[in-house]
């Protein structure tokens, strides 16, 4: 099958993109967007010493703190307005889906159309005020708490620093929000995954510095380097491949008889159901809960005879078996629960017998459905397994060799995908203008003539 790229490519009329005028508004708007955005990372939070906090970080750095400061786009590692990103705003959506799926009335709510989402999303935006303001409080507390070498990076501690951390971060985070829907609905791509991608990619190149870094210092040999190389681009095809990989199920319509005497032929069709049908959302979701836990070690300012506190610290870090286990298996829930979200066998095989459509071999309705749901239980049991061995297996070498988080699985599919999803969006755009210049040239000759 043609992947976004090759269309692209091959159907991109360049002239055309030239008079494309609203994809043009589209694409600049995405990236004086996301310019801002990588203009408040460095926006640092009153009160602070940078420097000291710059050491503090390097101490308590390790695991799930660099993940989060990768997603942040080095936010956290300067404590700036964008600290805690845009992860409560997934977190709220997280509870929201799970309680849709559990609650009647909010099941009730989203088949309601257009409304009923609104009214969810006005809910996700209240539940990620309160889980922002909880989270900044407690970062503000733990940076109050937290002593390194140098001090507390916190110059004036009290009750004024940690009101205006919490007002600060929140509005940060509430900001961010805003700033994701608005690419969504005036930009190209998703907003929300195209944050996350900007604060990645604004950081390969320093992840790239240090990994040159550690050839030079002898703790990877030029052998190993042209292997991270080779592995990284293998984990780009490989990523490429699975994410194009679908399961085609035929589906036939019989002839019908439209009007008093047009009868139309009898045609098949396709149903693609792809093999990660959740795309990037499940790392993501179990990265952002993963975090929540760690937040209050990384933060807490304990020391090291609380043994509770140092155990969760120590399973949490990089390459440790409970945290690789608890990843997995996080990821391979919510590649369940978000390919249940976004699609019903139900709902489609009941779209399937109203157009007269059925599968060869299966009768319509319930079976329809039972067949269609044992489908995507095993084709999503083998995207868990893809999504889970694509964000843990670099972990091994990152455990190993102490390579930058930029180089895992996890950025890499981030990365990927988006792209992909991106391009794709853009070549629908480009077919839909020059699709529209078609119909105003027939028009036109037509009225000529």
């Amino acid at each position: 099958m043609v992947s976004a790229v090759e269309q692209l490519s091959r159907n991109a009329n360049w002239g055309a993109f030239a008079k494309a005028t609203e994809l043009k508004k589209r694409i600049w708007f995405v990236i004086l967007a996301l310019l801002v955005f990588r203009l408040g990372t460095y926006i640092p939070i009153p009160g602070i010493d940078p420097h000291v906090w710059e050491g503090i970080f390097k101490q308590k750095s390790g695991g799930l703190l660099d993940m989060f400061n990768m997603f942040s786009g080095g936010s956290l590692s300067r404590m700036t307005i964008f600290a805690l990103s845009i992860m409560p705003y997934i977190s709220a959506s997280i509870i929201l889906q799970l309680a849709t799926a559990l609650s009647p009335k909010l099941e009730a709510l989203k088949k309601e159309g257009e409304s009923g989402r609104q009214k969810i999303n006005q809910y996700t935006r209240y539940l990620t005020v309160f889980l922002a303001g909880i989270q900044s409080y407690g970062l503000a507390v733990g940076l109050e708490n937290i002593q390194g070498t140098q001090g507390s990076a916190v110059l004036d501690p009290g009750m004024f620093f940690r009101a205006s951390t919490v007002v600060t971060v929140v509005g940060g985070t509430m900001f961010l929000m805003w700033l994701g829907e608005q690419i969504t609905s005036r930009g190209i791509g998703n907003g929300t995954s195209l944050i996350i991608f900007a604060g990645i990619v604004a950081g390969l190149p320093q992840a790239l510095f240090q990994t040159l870094t550690l050839g030079q210092q002898g703790q990877i040999s030029f052998i190993g380097i042209l292997l991270i190389a080779a592995m990284v681009v293998g984990t780009v095809v490989f990523i490429v491949f699975m994410e194009r990989a679908q399961r085609r199920i035929l589906v036939q319509y019989p002839k019908r008889q439209v009007g008093a005497q047009q009868m139309t032929q009898a045609s098949q069709n396709h149903l693609p159901l792809k093999l990660n049908m959740s795309g990037v959302i499940p790392p993501i979701f179990a990265s952002s809960l993963l975090f929540l836990p760690m937040t209050i070690v990384g933060f807490s300012g304990v020391d090291a005879g609380d043994s509770f506190l140092t155990d969760l610290s120590r399973y949490m870090t990089t390459g440790h078996p409970v945290h690789m286990i608890a990843y997995a298996s996080l990821i391979a829930f919510f590649a369940f629960f978000y390919t249940a979200v976004v699609f019903n066998p139900e709902e489609n095989a009941e779209m399937l017998r109203k157009h007269g459509g059925f599968i060869p071999g299966i009768r319509p309705g319930k079976h329809t459905a039972d067949f269609l749901d044992h489908v995507l239980t095993r084709i999503t049991v083998l995207g868990a397994l893809y999504l889970c061995f694509i964000c843990l297996m670099p972990e091994f070498l990152i455990a190993e060799y102490s390579l930058p988080f930029y180089f895992g699985g996890t950025s890499l599919l981030i990365v990927v995908s988006v792209t992909m999803d991106t391009v794709a969006q853009i070549n629908s755009h480009m077919l839909a203008h020059q699709y529209e210049g078609l119909v105003k040239r027939t028009r036109l000759t037509k009225g000529r003539k």
